[in-house]
């Protein structure tokens, strides 16, 4: 079955050839025990590894059932040791950390053999050679001849046609050997089976046929295959072993050095922990700033304002001949900055309509917490301090609207929004709101306003105050051409008691709530929208309205109107005359005095404050939508101050978390230069393994893949490791940053990194393993095999 042919085997160094075998022709039978006998160096181990597959002929033939060698290639030979070969060694070549099933079981593994097959093969196998109550020991728990038991029964296991022992009998005693060689001559029965041997007693004992050899050459043959013809169909199959076959190998390898394995794991997610601090901490000021931005969008809505609004649109700057400068140029020269034809000012103006405040009010009301409009309609409000009525000065103390769901009494952004310090929330357009500053205080001129002296005041004799609305009818009076106010405007009780007036009390005193991040409403007084609808319809029908809608003067005054301005014009200049006189202020146009006086209902301002940052975005669409099919100077354009300060914050946390992740960073790199180190010196304490595993015909790759997955097993656990410390960091970290600042759960790293983080460290320690990987492949397993 077995047949060389003019075999050379010629060893080449720099200096030195060699020749170990010189034109071997030899031919051996399907079943018989060969014994090979020479002086040490003459060349029977060389011929043991040329037939076994494990180095490789300079030049001859090889032929296996008929089969010619010549054409096989790496993977071939690895298959055919796999399927035809079985090594019995001297120093047995056990691999430590297996059991004594596991190594008799590691070359059916490469063939694909199923679990149940292999175990029972491997168990008959131990049994052939009397060690049943051993199967589960590790070699390092056997005597000499029962670790020699063992690797006949690996080489036996997976039932090959060639027997190739190696002094097998050379580390034992004469009664151990005796067993042995009854156990290799009973295989003859059934086998080819070639040993070397320095002892001719035992050759002469056990061997059918004894070969000898001297100086690289075959000198006798004692029984020769006269009829060496043989045809066959010689097929091999391919080796494979799979990853979660090289994966349980390497998890037992890594077991049993479990104190190193655990320091490397640590060691190697240091860098895992501070790439995942960073990213809690990350994820934390993310979810505060999510958090901040809508508490901030009640104070910071989306504007849409009246009117125009100015931007420059400069120049490219331009040097000698015109040409463009560059910024921050090398240049030794200094050029002069002339105005350029080309900067342009763009102004836009918004013109807002009823038909687009009906537009607004239309959006979906998930979407909108409240709305607040502005209004320059003046309100002739009277208040009563020490006995006389004036009309309440709104300089000294603002008088707004606040923000309402809509044009009823809906308090939601207020109650959401602010403490309620007394009374109640309105219930009615008649109510009003009186705002303090988060110290409590109020202006002294507000407070002057309202009549208060005193430097401290409880908040609940301020509940129930009144105040009178009066209507235009009411408060002016016709005077001529011109109209004035109704009376004495040092003392207005007539009106102020007038039953025709509407009472408004202060219902409540409020105070912007500890937590929110931006102040929105100033101190002041607050009404309802439906107020100033209620006395807009009254004061469009008034007298002085009226007459205002025909006159070209201003009937308050008798002053000239100013002028309008065009929505495709600046604004018009100060007057120089005016400023002289130390008039700093234009004459109110037309439109401008019957919108103070009420006739106007158009707005000047909507402030639209979102329920969430994600439905501003929605909004946001659908307020872009109104000008799809507007002209340029028929669009309206809002502002969005949230975006832009979210927008802000949100490049702060993203740039200073990617600058230490990028520190953290350079602790990844240096684990995988360690993991590199520490997966080469595995290579160096496995090599005889890797002579082991080549010699029961794994293939490179394979030798690689058992690599890798110990790579991989380190890498997952130095990962999950690392993962896991940082869960645990957070705990004092979180306490830490709360006690400083309020903050809680800001260490929170988030699900998806983590398990990202695990697989970056696979990768990473893979890498950092894949370079000692393919240098344990690339190893000769002749060599491999004599390493101790």
């Amino acid at each position: 079955m077995l047949k060389l042919i003019d075999i050379k085997k010629v060893y080449k160094t720099e200096t030195l050839e060699q020749i170990a075998l010189h034109n071997v022709s030899i031919s051996f039978r399907k079943n018989e025990f060969v014994s090979i006998l020479g002086p040490s160096g003459s060349g029977k181990t060389t011929l043991l590894n040329i037939i076994g597959g494990l180095d490789q002929y300079t030049s001859g033939d090889l032929i296996i059932n008929g089969a010619s060698s010549k054409s096989f290639k790496s993977e071939d030979w690895d298959a055919y040791r796999n399927n035809s070969v079985g090594f019995i060694f001297q120093s047995y070549n056990l691999i430590s950390h297996l059991s004594i099933r596991d190594n008799v079981e590691m070359g059916m593994k490469l063939s694909g053999i199923s679990t149940s097959e292999r175990r029972k093969k491997a168990e008959d196998a131990l049994i052939k050679v009397g060690l049943k109550d051993h199967i589960e020991k590790r070699p390092n728990q056997l005597s000499g001849g029962q670790m020699q038991r063992v690797a006949i029964a690996r080489a036996i296991a997976n039932d090959p046609e060639i027997i190739l022992a190696d002094e097998p009998t050379g580390a034992l005693d004469t009664e151990t050997s005796i067993q042995v060689m009854e156990i290799i001559k009973e295989l003859a029965k059934e086998k080819l089976v070639i040993m070397v041997t320095h002892n001719p007693e035992l050759a002469e004992e056990y061997s059918d046929r004894i070969v000898r050899f001297k100086d690289g050459q075959l000198i006798e043959d004692t029984n020769p295959v006269l009829d060496s013809s043989i045809t066959s169909d010689y097929k091999l199959k391919h080796t494979s072993m799979s990853f979660f076959t090289a994966l349980k190998s390497s998890g037992k390898n890594v077991l049993s050095k479990k104190w190193r394995t655990a320091l490397t794991s640590f060691a190697s997610s240091v860098g895992i922990i501070g790439v995942a601090l960073v990213l809690s901490l990350s994820n934390g000021f993310s979810n505060q700033i999510d958090d901040f931005q809508t508490e901030m969008l009640s104070s910071l809505p989306i504007t849409v304002s009246d009117g125009p609004s100015t931007s420059i649109i400069p120049s490219p700057p331009t040097g000698e001949n015109g040409n463009t400068l560059d910024e921050f140029p090398t240049t030794k020269k200094m050029y002069v900055n002339a105005p350029s034809e080309d900067e342009t000012t763009k102004t836009h103006t918004n013109v807002l309509t009823d038909e687009y405040v009906d537009y607004v009010y239309k959006l979906d009301s998930e979407l909108v917490s409240s709305y607040s409009l502005s209004r320059s309609v003046e309100l002739p409000v009277l208040k009563l301090v020490d006995g006389k009525a004036t009309k309440l000065n709104t300089t000294n103390l603002p008088l707004t609207t606040y923000p309402s769901e809509d044009t009823t009494n809906s308090t939601t952004y207020l109650e959401e929004n602010y403490d309620l310090l007394a009374g109640d929330f309105p219930k009615s357009e008649s109510e009003l709101l009186l705002v303090v500053d988060s110290y409590n205080q109020l202006d002294v001129q507000a407070a002057n306003e309202l009549g208060l002296t005193d430097d401290v005041i409880k908040l609940s004799s301020l509940i129930g105050k009144e105040f009178k609305l009066l209507s235009n009818d009411q408060y002016y009076v016709k005077n001529g051409d011109t109209f004035r106010v109704n009376g004495n405007p040092s003392d207005l009780s007539t009106l102020y008691n007038d039953k025709n007036s509407q009472t408004l009390n202060i219902s409540g005193v409020i105070r912007i709530k500890e937590d929110a991040q931006v102040k929105a409403l100033s101190t002041g007084l607050l009404y309802s929208d439906a107020l100033n609808e209620h006395f807009i319809a009254e004061a469009q029908q008034s007298e002085i309205v009226l007459a205002q809608e025909k006159a070209d003067y201003n009937v308050l005054t008798g002053e000239a109107l100013g002028e309008e301005t065009s929505p495709s014009t600046q604004l018009p200049e100060m007057d120089p005359t005016a400023m002289t006189s130390g008039d700093f202020t234009k004459p109110l146009t037309k439109d401008a005095t019957l919108a103070k006086l009420g006739a106007i209902s158009t707005p000047v301002s909507i402030s639209i404050y979102p329920t969430t940052f994600e439905a501003k975005d929605s909004i946001l669409d659908y307020l872009d939508a109104w000008n799809d099919d507007k002209a340029e100077d028929e669009a309206i354009e809002y502002t969005d101050m949230a975006e832009v300060m979210s927008s802000s914050l949100n490049t702060v946390i993203d740039t200073i978390s990617y600058v230490l992740i990028a520190f953290a960073s350079i602790s990844l790199i240096v684990s995988m230069i360690m993991i590199g180190i520490i997966i080469y010196v595995s290579v160096l304490e496995r090599t005889k393994e890797i002579g082991v595993l080549r010699a029961l015909g794994a293939r490179k790759k394979d030798i690689t893949r058992l690599f890798n997955a110990e790579t991989f097993i380190i890498g997952a656990t130095s990962g999950i490791l690392g993962i896991g410390i940082t869960y645990l960091l957070s705990v004092p970290i979180n306490i830490i940053i709360e006690n400083l600042t309020d903050f809680s759960n800001i260490a929170s790293l988030n699900p998806v990194h983590g398990i990202a983080l695990i697989v970056l460290s696979i990768v990473l320690t893979m890498l950092g393993g894949l370079l000692p990987a393919k240098m344990a492949a690339k190893k000769d397993p002749v060599v491999a095999l004599r390493n101790e």
